[in-house]
């Protein structure tokens, strides 16, 4: 696996360069021998060390993770060892995905947008699109083919707040998200549209 380490705002030294490519290499070899990379970014925020982990362990399977910290070694360390504890939950999931990734469907392709922020100081004059939200970036993202618990897991894997897929057993848009509560939600708009025994009982279908 091909690691990279970068700095921002901070010096990577030498010794810590080897200690981050020798550990995440290790750590990530321990429950997935052929991920393809990684990177790592160590930053410092005012009296904090960061660490940001990424490591694309396969076709659209990514892994992240960060941690905060007095000293920058203290700071990977805690965030690879969460890439490594994510990676041993899902180690056979992740090993079954990729068996059966050559009958997968072909993802959908989807037009994504990324909006400006509302200030606290915009005025209504100010708003020269009406209802309309600014765009500030255009780009295209994959919709991929899962099952319910694949998209959980990547949602977990990848730290994300909320993940779109096409449900496999039925071919329609789901999604599932973060709750404030820290539990998953789950939206399946298919199985709204589904009567239940009772429900059609009561219609007299």
């Amino acid at each position: 696996m091909q690691v990279s380490v970068s700095g921002k705002q901070l010096d990577v030294g030498d010794a810590l360069r080897s200690h981050v490519e020798t550990t995440l290499a290790a750590a990530v070899d321990k429950y997935f021998s052929n991920a393809l990379d990684a990177h790592v970014v160590l930053s410092r925020h005012a009296h904090l060390y960061r660490a940001d982990i990424a490591v694309r362990v396969g076709h659209n399977i990514m892994v992240q993770a960060h941690s905060d910290a007095a000293e920058p070694y203290p700071a990977f360390d805690t965030a690879a060892e969460r890439v490594a504890k994510r990676l041993r939950r899902y180690k056979r999931r992740l090993r079954d995905h990729h068996k059966r990734q050559d009958q997968a469907e072909a993802s959908l392709v989807a037009q994504q947008y990324v909006l400006a922020a509302g200030r606290d100081d915009d005025r209504e004059e100010d708003l020269t699109n009406g209802d309309k939200p600014v765009v500030i970036a255009e780009l295209t993202t994959a919709i991929d083919t899962m099952t319910v618990g694949e998209a959980v897991m990547r949602l977990d894997l990848a730290e994300l707040p909320a993940m779109l897929f096409r449900n496999i057993a039925h071919g329609g848009l789901n999604m599932v998200y973060r709750r404030p509560d820290g539990n998953i939600g789950w939206v399946d708009p298919a199985a709204a549209n589904v009567k239940s025994p009772r429900q059609r009982s009561k219609d007299g279908n």
